[in-house]
């Protein structure tokens, strides 16, 4: 029987007419047909691809094929300081004009205009409005300008060291330090190891500016370029665009060879046991470098030697979660994989896994172990059906979207066909072969794999944990004891049988009472027979999408101040009990192949549901639902295993510290909060937690079906969201009864307050400027308030960054809230040096005040507007823009039907309404924050 559906499951996927076209393991990959790929005589390569989600958009990409990789040694971090310096002025938009233009049109920056640099690409983003020839033709000339006409003046070069310095700053940490520890092992006697992106602090501060100018002219030149280009646009005026503006540009005379670095092989197991008292998580890396420089990817072989890793790696992960879902889980989490390390000519066969900082040996074991079980057992038939029907699940879903997809998403198969001539065929192709090569796949090839992954040489272990009283430091021979595995020991998985149904219990079915219709947003309103309403809207905007979620109001404010403390956190380790009698690896293997996710959450004032699925497996998410709210399992050994999970993962949190502040300033802010009970939980507070109290609120919270709304988006079928809602939500227990939302009355310390506190070693501090108070809700003033935080934002990026080259970055962030009180909030966030602290706040509030005195600028405002009318158009077409809408109107009771006149709301406000909410709200108390070091 399972054969037979598993045929026809591949026969619905596969047409029949495709197998008559054979694949030989010797054809070449084809070459995807949507996409226009070509090279100018100077050895640039161009994409192109006409792509119409989001309609009247464009993403330009200008991927540089160099890196931290080539720097000279009195150039590290330039590479990096070279993508700032584009920011900072290009011949047709010199200083800061083109932050400014960008922004004039609706480019974020930062959040929509970017760059990255790694060790061997620098790769700049630019998201453009298509539909306006005059703003595409400037798009084309900034990047044309990144590639070969940024101004690298002396004043600016040295003005931004800085804003470089501080995002070096930013990466300062335990972390940075065990990486600087440990690198040198992992990337034994290779270049990788002594040029991190980020680079040295001393040659970032001294470097003369013809060092970066020389690595400018070296390295960004025409054959190292690709320019992508993928949105709604046309093709052919897309190819002219880019000849005109790139063609003209010739590589240097003498250019410097573009070297591929390797990384060299090495006899030894290389061990690296690094602590840091600073240090949050115990983390173990266990790599297997292959020996061979990775092959590329060309032919059908190729291809299906790539597809047999991929299920080898889905079966191997599936035991690993299998293990950390357990009563006695030796990880919080562990996954193996075979791919790439930070050298783009170097993979390997490598585990990872967060564990306890006490068993530490013990999870390396356990690892190795899992490893050595495969290579002396191999994998199930049952585990390698259910690896390829998630392959398979994975590939129709992208198929069946494959008309819906943004172009963002499309752009990075390119972006790697480029840097690493990855193959990209298409979806179309791979949704017509991939099942065909995967049928081709045997267990024997998969189960073999092991041997060429494992290895006595060439292998490096990594172990980073906290550094504290009472906590022994593992040592090298250790380790490489716990990489013998006496295979003797080791027993063949077993692969229990696959639960029938999610369900146990006997449905009753109710009804529909009322149908409602709104025909202005296109939505439904289904009023059941225990009260309950489903409200759902069907969309195109993704064919294989629906994303759902529930909302009650009650939540967590409806316990006494002793129940809360004694369940705060165990609230989010209920689901690891799982329902019907099923465990939680009962439910992942029944759900194998099928695409259905729902997670239920208790807030401070609302329970609910939270969930996506498709609309082949949609049932599975009602069944989930219902499963939720009536058979939630009772398991204390579950509950402890989740325990151990969430210490080994939260237990050192409050060494970092940023989490410290976070912990402290709060705590400050609360200290007239009985309810207050830490943002993570400690020994004392894992002793105190009842979780038998906390499954019987969960219960409680969930008796009453009545008082929740379901809400659906995506491409639901109406007979099919009928026949669930009667069967799965008309069926759940209710009283009829309404709750509200409970204000308890307890609020942030008043007053105008200051909090410093000192934690870290590392010369790095936060500001947070919060004002907050109750107020009575106004939509208007909410959207001003909202207004106020970006245009705050654009000036104080002005201002601390690039005036004072102060900050990395700055924010500022308005809101207003109905729920559980009418209430304003107002934040500016950021991290600086110690010595510019006090400084920069006085700085920020400055600027503060000149727009409660004066009002914002015009400009900043229009850009404000601009930002918001792109952002509208995009996901006015968006799943979860429809259902946050929903959601967001039940909260707060107002009418969903607003969300279609939002836009103009945005386009209405005022400087003068900004100057207004500005003085009305932030000229009262406020509470400082400051984080400086020890």
């Amino acid at each position: 029987m399972k054969q037979i559906l598993k045929s026809a499951l591949v026969l619905f996927l596969f047409p029949a007419a495709l197998f008559a076209q054979e694949l030989k393991p010797t054809d070449a990959i084809p070459f995807d047909p949507n996409v226009k790929k070509g090279t100018l005589k100077n050895g640039l390569t161009y994409y192109i691809r006409k792509n119409s989600k989001p309609e009247n958009k464009v993403d330009l990409r200008l991927v540089i094929n160099a890196g931290s990789i080539l720097e000279n040694d009195d150039q590290q971090g330039l590479a990096h300081f070279m993508e700032h310096m584009c920011f900072n002025g290009t011949k047709r938009f010199p200083k800061n004009q083109l932050v400014d233009y960008l922004q004039s049109i609706g480019i974020k920056f930062g959040q929509h205009l970017n760059a990255y640099t790694s060790f061997d690409e620098t790769v700049y983003f630019l998201p453009l409005p298509s539909d306006n020839p005059e703003k595409l033709e400037k798009g084309f000339q900034i990047i044309e300008d990144w590639a070969f006409n940024a101004n690298l003046t002396p004043e600016e070069i040295d003005k931004e060291r800085g804003v470089v310095l501080e995002e070096y700053r930013l990466g300062l940490g335990a972390d940075k330090r065990m990486e600087d520890r440990y690198i040198p092992k992992m990337m034994y006697q290779s270049k990788y190891a002594d040029r991190l992106p980020i680079g040295k602090k001393e040659i970032l501060q001294n470097f003369t500016h013809e060092k970066l100018t020389n690595f400018y002219k070296d390295w960004y030149r025409p054959n190292l370029m690709s320019v992508i280009v993928i949105g709604d646009i046309d093709v052919a005026q897309m190819e002219q665009k880019i000849k005109d503006h790139f063609e003209s540009y010739k590589n240097p005379a003498n250019e410097k060879p573009r070297k591929v670095f390797d990384v060299p092989n090495h006899k030894e197991t290389l061990v690296a046991i690094e602590s840091d008292k600073e240090a949050a998580q115990t983390q173990i890396q266990l790599l297997y470098k292959d020996y061979e420089a990775p092959k590329k990817i060309k032919t059908i072989k190729d291809l299906q030697d790539k597809l047999t890793e991929g299920v080898f790696s889905t079966m191997l992960n599936n035991r690993l979660n299998e293990l950390a879902n357990s009563p006695t889980p030796p990880f919080t989490f562990g996954y193996t994989y075979h791919g790439g390390t930070f050298a783009r000519n170097k993979e390997a066969f490598q585990s990872f896994a967060m564990i306890d900082e006490k068993k530490q040996i013990e999870a390396l074991k356990v690892l190795v172990a899992e490893n050595e079980r495969v290579k002396k057992y191999g994998f199930t038939t049952g585990e390698f059906e259910r690896a390829k029907s998630e392959i398979i699940s994975r590939i129709e879903n992208q198929y069946k979207d494959r008309d819906k997809t943004n172009s963002e998403d499309l752009i990075w198969e390119c972006q790697s066909n480029f840097l690493e001539e990855s193959p990209m065929p298409g979806i179309e192709w791979e949704y017509q072969n991939m099942g065909k090569i995967l049928s081709s796949i045997k267990l024997e090839q998969v189960n073999g794999l092991i041997k060429d992954f494992i290895k006595n040489d060439n292998r490096v272990v990594v172990i980073t944990s906290p550094e504290k009283e009472g906590l022994k430091k593992v040592t090298e021979k250790e380790v490489l004891e716990a990489l013998v595995v006496n295979a003797k020991d080791l027993k063949p998985y077993e692969d229990k049988a696959v639960a029938s149904s999610l369900l146990r219990k006997p449905i009753k079915e109710g009804a529909i009472v009322k149908k409602e219709t709104n025909d202005k947003i296109g939505a439904t309103t289904l009023t059941l027979s225990n009260g309950a309403k489903v409200t759902y809207k069907k969309t195109d905007f993704k064919n294989d999408e629906i994303l759902l979620e529930a909302i009650s109001f009650g939540g967590t404010n409806m316990y006494s101040n002793e129940e809360i403390k004694k369940t705060q956190f165990a609230n989010n380790g209920l689901t690891e009990a799982g329902f019907s009698g099923l465990t939680q690896n009962d439910i992942d293997k029944f759900m194998a192949g099928k695409i259905a996710s729902v997670t239920p959450y208790i807030s401070n004032v609302t329970e609910g549901f939270r969930g996506n699925t498709t609309p082949k497996d949609l049932e599975y998410a009602f069944q989930m639902l219902h499963a939720y709210f009536t058979d939630l399992n009772f398991d204390k050994a579950a509950f402890e295993g989740y325990k151990q999970k969430q210490s080994n993962f939260m237990g050192n949190m409050i060494s970092q510290p940023g989490f410290y502040f976070q912990q402290e300033f709060y705590g400050y802010l609360n200290k007239e909060n009985p309810r207050w009970n830490g943002i993570v939980p400690t020994e004392e507070k894992w002793a105190a937690t009842d979780y038998e109290l906390a499954y019987n609120k969960f219960k409680e919270r969930f008796a009453n079906a009545a008082d929740f709304e379901f809400f659906f988006v995506g491409n639901v079928d109406d007979a099919a969201m009928e026949s669930f809602a009667k069967k799965y939500i008309a069926s759940l227990p209710s009283n009829n009864t309404k709750e509200t939302a409970k204000d308890l009355g307890y609020r942030f310390l008043k007053g105008d307050v200051k909090k410093v506190i000192n934690k870290g070693k590392d010369p790095k501090s936060n500001v947070t400027i919060m004002y907050y108070g109750d107020a009575t809700y106004s939509s208007n003033d909410a959207i001003a308030m909202t207004a106020l935080g970006e245009v705050l934002t654009i000036k104080l990026v002005e201002e601390l960054r690039e005036n004072e080259s102060g900050v990395y970055g700055v924010s500022a962030r308005g809101s207003m809230s109905k729920v559980p009180y009418e209430s304003y909030g107002f934040n500016i966030s950021f991290p600086c040096g110690p010595e510019n602290a006090e400084k920069l706040t006085v700085s920020a509030l400055a600027e503060l005040d000149k727009i409660v005195k004066n009002g914002p600028e015009e400009k900043d405002v229009n850009k404000y507007k601009e930002a918001e009318a792109l952002e509208y158009k995009k996901k006015i077409k968006e799943n979860r823009y429809w259902l946050t809408n929903f959601t967001r109107s039940f909260m707060n009771g107002s009418n969903p039907e607003e969300i279609l006149t939002a836009s103009e709301k945005v386009k209405a406000v005022t400087a003068k309404e900004i100057q207004e909410v500005a003085k009305k709200y932030l000229t009262k108390d406020k509470a400082i924050g400051v984080l400086m070091p020890e």
